[in-house]
Parts: C-alpha cells; sequence; structure tokens
C-alpha cells in the first residue's frame, strides 16, 4: 500500500506540472551569449595573455644582449601570423563541431582513443598551467603597482587561488554582464596605453629598481630566436576556448561563436602587435619588480591614476581568466568520468550544482605548481604553451580526417587549411620542445603520459568491474533468502532498544552480539539482557581484550552459510555538533570498514541523533 501511494502521489506531482524535472533558468532562456558577451566570457584568458607573453620573450632575447630586442618586433609579427592561421582553424572547429567539448572530443570522435587520451591529458595540463600563470602574472601586476607586494609574490598568488577556490566551490557562476566590466577596462586601458604610447615623445617613464647592464650571455642565434619564439607563443592560449563553448551562445549558434572566435583574433592580434611596436620604439629593458606592461603603461600615463587603475584592471583580468578554469577543468574530467577514464567521483555533483572535487583537483594542483616556482611566472612560461599547443595540433588532425570523411562542399580548402594548422602548431610543439626541455618542459613530457597512463588505467579497471558485474547480460531472477540480522551491543539502552526493533523489522532472525572480557562480565550481561525480556536472544563472546571488532568479525565467518543473508546493523550516535564526534568512540566505524573489506554481508547503521 506504501508503494501504490507512493507511485499515486507521484504520478499527481507530474500530471499537475509540479516540481518533478523541471527545467532550470538556463534550460528555459536558451543560449544567451552575444559576439561582446562571449568575448567577456570565454576570451579572458586569451586577451589577459599579452600581460605576460611579450615579457617572456624579451626576457629570452636580453640573453644576446639588448640588440637582439630587435627582433621583437618580427616575431610578434610571427606569432600574429600563427594567431590568424589558429582563429581560421578554430572557425572551422566551430563549424563541424558546434557542440563544443574542445581537443578531446574531436579526437574521440575522429581520431581514436590514444589520441584522445593525448589530447586530454594535454588539456588537464594546459588547464592547471592557466590557473598558476595568471594568478602568478596577477601578482606580479599587483607587485609592480605596490613596490611593497613585490617579495611577497607567493603569498598573493596563493590567496587568490584560496578565494578562487572559495567561490567556485559555493558554485558561485560566472556572469557575463559581470565579466564585461573589467575586460572593458583591460582592453580600453591596453588601447589606451598602444595609442598614448606611440604618439609619446618621452621614453617610458622610470619605475622599479635601476636598470642593470644586461651582458650577453650567449649567441645570437636560430636557437635563442627559437626559443623566444616559443616564448613570445603564449600569448596564444585560450582561443580555443570560444570553440568549447558554442552551445553558449545565442542562435544561430554556429555564425554567432565564428564571429566571436574572428573578434578575439583581430582584438589580441591588435594588442600584441601594439606592444611589440611601443617596445621597439621605447627600447624596453626589463627591469627589477615591475612587469614590462607596468613600465608601458607608466610611460603613457606617468604614475597617477590612471596608472593604477590600468594595473589594477590587468589583476583583475588575469584572476578572472585564472577562474575560466574552475568552470573547465571540472567539466572536462568529468566527461572523463564518463567515460570511465577518471573515478567516477568526478562526475558527481555536490548539492550546488558544481563538480567540487575537480575544483579540489585544480586548486591542489595549481597550489603545487605555485609553490613549485615560488610563484615567479617567468618559470612556469616553458611549461605552459606545450600542452596547448598538443591540443591544437590534435584538433587540426582530427578535422581534416573529419572533412575527408564527410566531404561537405569545399571540403578540400578547409582540410587544406587544416592541415596547414597543424603543421604550424606541431612545429611550435618540437620547438617547445626543443628550446624549453632542460628549462623545465621535460615535467610535461613526463606528466602527460602519465595522465595517459592513468586514464587507461582507470578504464581498464572499469572494464574489468563490468565483466565481474555482467553488465549488458539480464542476471538470474531474485530470490528470497534466510536472513539474520545481528545487532553489535554492550548495555540495554535507548540505543539498543532502537537497534533491535530496527533490526526485527529487517530479517528473520535477529540476535544481539556483545563482547566480554571475562565470564563474570559476560554473565553480568547476560541477566541484564533477562531482565529486559525482548524475546531476542544475545550471544556474548569472550575476548580478554574486548576487541568488538575481532570477536564480531569471527562470529560473522563462523556462523556465514550459502543461502543466508547477514546484515550487521551498527548503531551510531550523532553528536548535536561535529566536534563532539571526537568524545564517542569510532569502534562502529571501524567494524563497519573491516566487515566491508574482508565479508560479504551486508552492512548497515542506524543513526542516533543527540537533541537539545
Amino acid at each position: 500500500m506504501y508503494v501504490g501511494g507512493a507511485r499515486r502521489r507521484f504520478a499527481k506531482v507530474s500530471s499537475q506540472g509540479g516540481p518533478v524535472r523541471r527545467p532550470g533558468k538556463h534550460a528555459e532562456e536558451g543560449h544567451e551569449l552575444s559576439v561582446s558577451s562571449g568575448l567577456a566570457a570565454l576570451s579572458l584568458d586569451a586577451l589577459s595573455s599579452v600581460a605576460y607573453g611579450p615579457e617572456a620573450m624579451i626576457l629570452v632575447l636580453i640573453m644576446a644582449g639588448t640588440g637582439a630586442l630587435r627582433f621583437t618586433l618580427p616575431l610578434t609579427l610571427v606569432i600574429v601570423g600563427l594567431l590568424a592561421l589558429l582563429v581560421i582553424s578554430y572557425t572551422q572547429v566551430i563549424e563541424a563541431h558546434p557542440d563544443g567539448g574542445g581537443a578531446y572530443a574531436v579526437a574521440k570522435l575522429n581520431l581514436g582513443r590514444v589520441p584522445a587520451l593525448l589530447a586530454a591529458a594535454s588539456l588537464v595540463i594546459d588547464y592547471v598551467l592557466t590557473v598558476a600563470v595568471s594568478l602568478a602574472a596577477g601578482a606580479a601586476s599587483l607587485g609592480s603597482v605596490f613596490p611593497g607586494l613585490a617579495h611577497h609574490l607567493l603569498i598573493v598568488s596563493l590567496i587568490g587561488l584560496v578565494l578562487l577556490t572559495a567561490l567556485n566551490m559555493f558554485g558561485i557562476a560566472e556572469s557575463a554582464r559581470f565579466l564585461m566590466l573589467p575586460a572593458a577596462v583591460f582592453v580600453v586601458s591596453i588601447v589606451a596605453v598602444i595609442v598614448v604610447g606611440v604618439t609619446h615623445p618621452h621614453p617610458v617613464a622610470v619605475i622599479g629598481t635601476s636598470e642593470q647592464p644586461f651582458k650577453p650571455t650567449t649567441a645570437l642565434g636560430i636557437v635563442l630566436i627559437l626559443k623566444a619564439f616559443a616564448a613570445g607563443c603564449s600569448a596564444l592560449t585560450g582561443v580555443e576556448a570560444i570553440a568549447n563553448g558554442v552551445p553558449a551562445f545565442r542562435q544561430p549558434r554556429i555564425r554567432t561563436a565564428q564571429r566571436t572566435e574572428v573578434s578575439l583574433g583581430a582584438l589580441l592580434g591588435v594588442l600584441l602587435l601594439g606592444l611589440a611596436i611601443l617596445i621597439h620604439i621605447h627600447h624596453v629593458l626589463p627591469r627589477g619588480g615591475v612587469t614590462i606592461l607596468a613600465q608601458l603603461t607608466a610611460g603613457a600615463f606617468g604614475t597617477g591614476w590612471p596608472f593604477y587603475v590600468s594595473n589594477l584592471a590587468v589583476t583583475a583580468v588575469l584572476a578572472l581568466a585564472a577562474n575560466t578554469s574552475f568552470g573547465g577543468l571540472p567539466v572536462l574530467l568529468s566527461l572523463l568520468a564518463r567515460d570511465h577514464r577518471l573515478p567516477h567521483a568526478f562526475y558527481l555533483r555536490a548539492a550546488r550544482p558544481v563538480y567540487r572535487i575537480g575544483i579540489i583537483a585544480l586548486a591542489l594542483g595549481a597550489m603545487v605548481l605555485l609553490v613549485a616556482v615560488d610563484g615567479v611566472t617567468d618559470r612556469l612560461i616553458p611549461l605552459y604553451a606545450i600542452g596547448v599547443f598538443i591540443g591544437f595540433t590534435i584538433s587540426q588532425i582530427g578535422l581534416v580526417r573529419h572533412w575527408r570523411e564527410t566531404r561537405p562542399p569545399r571540403w578540400r580548402t578547409k582540410a587544406a587549411i587544416n592541415g596547414t594548422g597543424a603543421v604550424m602548431t606541431a612545429i611550435a610543439v618540437v620547438v617547445f620542445l626543443g628550446s624549453k626541455f632542460l628549462e623545465g618542459a621535460w615535467v610535461v613530457v613526463i606528466a602527460v603520459p602519465l595522465l595517459m597512463m592513468l586514464f587507461s588505467h582507470t578504464e581498464h579497471y572499469y572494464a574489468e568491474v563490468a565483466r565481474e558485474l555482467k553488465l549488458g547480460r539480464t542476471p538470474p531472477s531474485p530470490g528470497k533468502r534466510e536472513s539474520i540480522v545481528l545487532v553489535p551491543t554492550t548495555t540495554v539502552n535507548l540505543l539498543t532498544e532502537q537497534a533491535v526493533s530496527a533490526a526485527m523489522s529487517l530479517g528473520d532472525t535477529v540476535i544481539a552480539v556483545a563482547v566480554a572480557g571475562d565470564e563474570e562480565e559476560a554473565d553480568m550481561i547476560r541477566r541484564a539482557w533477562s531482565d529486559w525480556k525482548c524475546n531476542v536472544p544475545i550471544e556474548v563472546l569472550v575476548d580478554p581484550h574486548r576487541s568488538l571488532i575481532r570477536s564480531v568479525l569471527r562470529y560473522v565467518e563462523n556462523i556465514n552459510e550459502e543461502g543466508v543473508t547477514i546484515t550487521v546493523l551498527i548503531p551510531e550516535i550523532i553528536p548535536r555538533k561535529r566536534r563532539h564526534e571526537i568524545l564517542h568512540n569510532q569502534r562502529g566505524r571501524l567494524l563497519e570498514s573491516v566487515l566491508k573489506s574482508r565479508t560479504d554481508v551486508i552492512v548497515a547503521t542506524l543513526p542516533f541523533h543527540l537533541h537539545d
């Protein structure tokens, strides 16, 4: 009757259009992002890279002396050309995969298992490095404005990481409207720096510590130029984010996302070229305690309030760029978990609709990186772009195969574009590995195969479990078995009464089990039980050490017979406050753990809540 009543109530709620599977606000509104809001929501990672990409390139060139800085502008032109090629390629990605998914989805659909694992591992590293690099660069920018923080960059980065993690753990979602303000201030500030800086008749303002003479420590050659190119390509990270988030755009989704991608490419290219021209005109050199961008800002605005507004906008955008990974990586980890390539816990959501385990994993990975490099951005750059460009390459190769198999109109042109993109990004990967291997890129070379092995072994484990459970096959019909319920107890009290009452409703036979240190104590327990007259027998096990866990385990092993279902019902006191748990013994939880690991019996707990 209870089941039938529940079914009737469920049917009534469903027929009346009640809360059953009610669509959320976003489901009702559909796709929302326009070009401008899409730039704010999905492009901060790419736009913010102008804060550290050009500087990373200069720090490599300066090793050959100040004269080598003349290559800043030509190298930037090459990087902008590569950016244009990537933007064109990712407009093709948007057209071919309007449901998003990134390099992992493209590889899984078009290239097979191993390329998909490689893409997933590369994306995981990219997301973690995005958080670490963005926070470290944001801390460096803040240290340029407030010199007192320049010696505490690691602490500032970790504080930012804790704040971002806490916000995302509570489910505070990114809003395009909220992001548009700092994004707009950032873009306007950088454009103003370029315009004013180009027309400024004086050298950039002198801020930071005094310049040191830059003596050449290495010869200027093709190897150094390739290293500088690899460092500068870190400014291209993030251009794939729009292609990953196509479902969030307004209809027509493909066209809107493509226009946003092109707008991002044009805006990022202008910013990179403008900053390179400023560096070339004013012969900007690295200085202690400040970033290159801060020097250019001071040269354009001086050190008044516009200087502080611009640099604070850079800091804010860098922090928000790090926050995009908290929305991206947990989703990727959930997809891997759904494909049985990560523990299924990554697929679970908390009461709030967030993947908290993925968020924690991302925060821990970023924290380890920040501590390892002491919060210095330059030490992270050699690691940064490798994972991104591996993803670029896999996406382009997957699209080439996609066009060849589907053969839509002008498929040869599309395949040629993606093929060229694949060659260029593959060359970039080789350059990164060759030029940055000894500077830290070896970490990525080791980490990527290790992550692929983790995904593969996890997938193999779940396949073994599926075979053991015979998933996909019809099991035999269930049958009723004889049922024995054991209730571990000590003294007769209200908790014992509730446990025995619950046990009597669960099984055919109920047996209470107690442990005594000697026969005298055993007789006392039997007399107390007899006086209670509960009509349930008790087994008193004598153990000189009074080990409840060992005694109950032996008893269960002795009575365990085929065809009999044994349930151990463990009563557990739940105190009013969590801190009071330490005041109660944890034998019940230990017994539960031992029984689950060493027997096949059913283990159940009966919570007894202490009230005010």
